[in-house]
């Protein structure tokens, strides 16, 4: 049997697996991603060559964030920058990456804070709470960015809003049926 979809289709060029920019997320933005991802991971690698701890607890906590925040970032990246995000069924991508990179952002921070106040100040460690410090602030800048660029995500668009009330507290002028002719 002949496929008769051959000869007349055409290649989309939208089609492609990679995304790059997006919508969501421009290219400024991706870098920073990057960034954020490297230094997460950096992070967790040096805390994972700790042989031994004074507080094991904050060891283990800035292990969970930095891991958490290296796993997570990268999934987030490669679902924004592949066509992956059309299919997760997720439709307000901004307000998710919002929350995300604040809440990773804040969790970096405190567990950064914990780590560098209770360790046994050997490199390894102060390394660690440096790149965890890094990794904070590129998810700081990240959300500064955010806002910059596309505004709160969260907040009502007041024009909108307004452009409907007004339309709505119009009386309709055009009558729906209006004779054509006198015999109707």
């Amino acid at each position: 049997m002949a496929d008769v979809y051959a000869p007349t289709t055409a290649p989309n060029p939208k089609t492609s697996w990679l995304l790059f920019p997006t919508e969501t997320l421009q290219k400024v933005r991706c870098g920073i991603k990057v960034i954020q991802v490297l230094l997460s991971f950096v992070a967790f690698l040096l805390e994972e060559m700790v042989n031994s701890c004074s507080s094991c607890s904050a060891l283990y906590f800035f292990e969970f964030v930095s891991c958490s925040a290296f796993l997570f970032t990268l999934l987030l990246l490669i679902l924004l920058y592949t066509s992956l995000n059309t299919r997760v069924g997720i439709s307000c991508w901004p307000k998710l990456d919002f929350l995300y990179t604040a809440l990773i952002a804040v969790a970096f921070f405190i567990s950064s804070i914990i780590f560098a106040s209770s360790n046994s100040d050997t490199t390894l460690e102060r390394s660690a709470v440096v790149f965890g410090f890094l990794a904070s602030s590129m998810f700081f800048l990240d959300l500064v960015l955010f806002v910059k660029s596309s505004g709160f995500p969260f907040q009502r668009d007041l024009k909108s809003e307004s452009s409907n009330s007004a339309a709505a507290a119009e009386p309709e002028t055009a009558k729906l049926n209006t004779p054509t002719s006198a015999t109707d």
